[in-house]
Parts: structure tokens; sequence; C-alpha cells
């Protein structure tokens, strides 16, 4: 598996597309921002699901974490069964999502890529995207990595998605 962290914006889908291209071999693909699709719109606003403020800060509840969860073991028992994974994750927790992470891998062999981005620029492509709440990049830039550890990082600020996907390829061949 390759689990990919970092805020809102910060390039994380854009390497994913290019690391499924690079990659010799056939590599499924799953991100946060599907998984919050799949939920029901119900848990979309509320207290026990998710709630993403005016102001960009997210927030989650217990019917979230349950959830959350599930899909991780799911796509864990994937990576167990012999098929290539990319999480595109957001660590709102910091170094307790990673936790969660790791307790659910039970072992497994991760390549864990942290994704920074300057929080001018992340912001700037949140507007440009048009399909964020203004503000979630700039509150995610920093808390996402807090007491992470990763075996890779890489820069978007200035870098291409492909040139990040290929040194995380590096790393994986």
């Amino acid at each position: 598996m390759i689990i990919l962290n970092g805020g809102s914006s910060s390039g994380k889908s854009g390497i994913v597309r290019c690391l499924q291209a690079v990659l010799p071999d056939p590599w499924l693909a799953f991100g946060c921002d599907s998984f919050v699709d799949a939920m029901p719109l119900k848990m979309q606003a509320s207290d026990e699901g998710i709630v993403f403020g005016a102001d960009g800060e997210v927030s989650v509840g217990a019917d979230f974490r349950a959830l959350e969860a599930a899909w991780r073991d799911g796509v864990v028992a994937m990576a167990r069964a012999g098929a290539g994974v990319i999480i595109d994750d957001v660590f709102l927790g910091g170094a307790d999502s990673q936790r969660r992470w790791r307790k659910a891998l039970g072992g497994l062999d991760v390549l864990w890529v942290g994704v920074r981005c300057e929080s001018a620029v992340a912001a700037g492509r949140e507007v440009a995207r048009g399909d964020r709440t203004q503000g979630m990049a700039a509150s995610q830039t920093d808390v996402v990595h807090e007491g992470v550890f990763y075996d890779l990082e890489v820069d978007t600020t200035h870098t291409e998605a492909l040139a990040c996907a290929r040194a995380i390829a590096a790393r994986v061949s």
C-alpha cells in the first residue's frame, strides 16, 4: 500500500493519477473524498457524520468514525488479497489518524507519503476547483502533518504531480 496524506487541495489526487500511470503494475486508488461521497447524504451535514464549517473547518462524529473504520478495514483487506492500493487521505487528527491506519494495517507493508503544499498555493487551487469550502486548504496545511511520520515527503508547491509520482514510484520499485 501507498498512503498519501496532505491537506485539501495539496495535490494528492493528481499524484495518485500519475502514480497509476507510472507504476508498472495496476494499483487501485481510494480516497477520503470518495468515502465521504459514498456516505448517506444525511450524514454529510450531521454532527454524527461530517460537517464542513463555513470557515473550512471539518468535524466528524461517531457514525462517521464507525463507517470510516469499516471502509479502512475493507481497503486493507483488498491489499492483503494482493491488490496494490493507493490511499489519498487527509489526516485531520494528525498522528491519531496515522495510528488508526497502522492498527488496521496490522504489519502490512506501507509507503507513507506526506504531500505538502504552501498554504497560499493550496488556497488558490481550492478557489479554482470550486468544489471546496474556502478555508479548508489553509486550515489543513499544517495540522494534517502534526506528529505524522513519513517514509517520503513531496512538495507540490513548485513540483508537478508527475515528478512527485516518479519520486514515489522510485521508492516502491
